[in-house]
């Protein structure tokens, strides 16, 4: 072969392999660019809206945040949120659909804790990582290696602080009869078993204890029998709505004890937007808040404050980022999306996000947490442990209008 033809052939050769490397290359690097791909159902609609929507919003914020900050593990993170419109059965179905026919990479916790119990069965059937408030105690009892609280909306950690504040007043200042009335689910009975606990602890004598089933159509008879029982400690374990009625129900029959206890519901914006000035003194319990010492969440809430033009952060919105955070850095520490994997290393190795510091145990939780709030001028005020407290606890409880 004539050296010029030769030398055509080698460039010709030479062109080709570089072509295919340029074009392997350019494949890498689209399937780095490729999302990854995060599924969640929320109810955005029906009764547990509310603080669903919430919940939804933190998911957004963080995935925005991450893919500001170039993705994971390099890739943009791409979010759906289906709406379960508060039906547990459609929030596992839904679950389920995102797994096997949208084959999404991730999934998210769900809300409130009935679905989260329900949604946790289904990650562990699938072998997908599942971090969210979950189901209360029950649903990290039963041996699933897959689910995470991160931090768990626990009902029966949920009075903890509220039970250490009043062990530390003299007995005689301490409310002597308590009225409890508990929504008929599994989150009121995680709240219930706790607060009757707590109760004995610290020497309150039960005289009432009511379960009504949703939507409650009237609260005042629960509040007049509380009334004709002399109870001067009044706990409603419930959600938004009915924890709504049950305050206007104390106010119109005037019913004004010592301290109200609310389950949930009065950590959100929407509990001073209904009830003005006769939602404050209400005590509850919180795993986050803003004003925590922790990494990142001043800079979270001041976003929200910008987004929403809200003067206090939402709970929920704290807690989806959380929950999406959790996630984010087993992840990343694994350093791949193998679920396996993922789940290995948040089981063994400390992680930070906005909620803290912390392990998890071999049930998925984090350490008990004790943080209690008081609604206070309109703000959810942090009042116990004394190490965090944003405000001094307004006790006993003002009368009405003041």
């Amino acid at each position: 072969m004539e050296r010029g033809a030769h030398n055509r052939l080698v460039s010709v050769a030479m062109g080709m392999l570089l072509g295919a490397a340029a074009m392997a290359v350019h494949a890498s690097i689209a399937v780095a660019a490729t999302p990854i791909r995060i599924g969640a159902t929320l109810p955005l609609t029906g009764p547990f809206a509310d603080t669903g929507q919430w919940v939804a919003r933190g998911y957004q914020k963080w995935a925005r945040d991450v893919n500001a900050r170039g993705g994971l593990l390099g890739r943009p993170v791409e979010l759906t949120i289906l709406d379960d419109a508060s039906v547990a059965d459609r929030a596992i179905s839904l679950l389920e659909r995102l797994i096997t026919v949208d084959r999404v990479d991730l999934i998210l916790g769900g809300y409130p804790g009935t679905a989260a119990a329900a949604q946790m069965a289904v990650a562990e059937r699938y072998r997908k990582v599942y971090v969210s408030m979950g189901g209360h105690m029950a649903s990290f009892q039963r041996g699933f290696r897959y689910s995470f609280g991160a931090p768990p909306l626990m009902g029966e950690w949920w009075y903890e602080g509220v039970w250490e504040w009043l062990a530390t007043l003299p007995a005689a200042q301490r409310p002597q009869k308590a009225a409890m009335i508990t929504i008929n689910n599994p989150v009121g009975a995680a709240v219930r078993s706790s607060a009757i606990e707590g109760l004995r602890r610290v020497g309150i004598l039960l005289v009432m204890d009511e379960r009504y089933d949703v939507p409650l159509a009237t609260a005042e008879p629960l509040v007049s029998r509380a009334i004709a029982l002399g109870a001067d400690l009044f706990i409603a374990n419930g959600f938004f709505p009915d924890g709504v009625q049950t305050i206007r129900a104390m106010k119109a029959l005037n019913y004004n004890p010592k301290l109200v206890l609310q389950g949930i519901g009065s950590i959100i914006p929407e509990w001073v937007q209904e009830l003005g000035a006769d939602g404050n003194y209400v005590v509850s319990g919180t795993p986050l808040h803003d004003r925590l010492p922790f990494a990142g969440i001043a800079e979270l809430a001041e976003a929200a404050r910008q987004e929403f033009g809200v003067g206090t952060t939402p709970q929920y919105y704290l807690f989806g980022y959380a929950w999406a955070q959790a996630l984010e850095k087993g992840v990343q520490g694994a350093g791949t999306l193998d679920q396996d994997a993922v789940a290995a290393y948040l089981r063994s190795h400390i992680i930070e996000t906005i909620a803290g510091r912390f392990t998890f145990d071999a049930r998925g939780l984090p350490p008990p947490y004790r943080y209690t709030t008081q609604v206070i001028e309109g703000r959810v005020e942090l009042i116990w442990p004394p190490e965090v407290a944003t405000h001094a606890p307004v006790y006993p409880k003002p009368s009405w209008g003041k």
